[in-house]
């Protein structure tokens, strides 16, 4: 596994932050609770939160169109 040790980072590491950045964002966490430290790693679980927080949006818009759909 490539791994820079200037950075203390992985492509496995970068990929848990992502995963965790995902569920905190379903959750409702805050963006601003990141718990890693580190450029990269931050990024990454701020790229996952950020996902999730837009298939959210995405969603409530679906169906929101889908009740307008019904009601019209």
């Amino acid at each position: 596994m490539a791994k820079d040790i200037k950075l203390g980072w992985d492509v496995e590491a970068l990929n848990k932050a992502y995963r965790q950045g995902s569920l905190a964002g379903k959750m409702g966490m805050d963006k601003t609770r990141c718990p890693y430290r580190g450029e990269v790693v931050i990024a990454a679980w701020e790229a996952g939160w950020d996902d999730a927080q837009q298939a959210i949006q995405a969603q409530k818009q679906h169906q929101d169109n889908n009740l307008f759909d019904r009601i019209a």
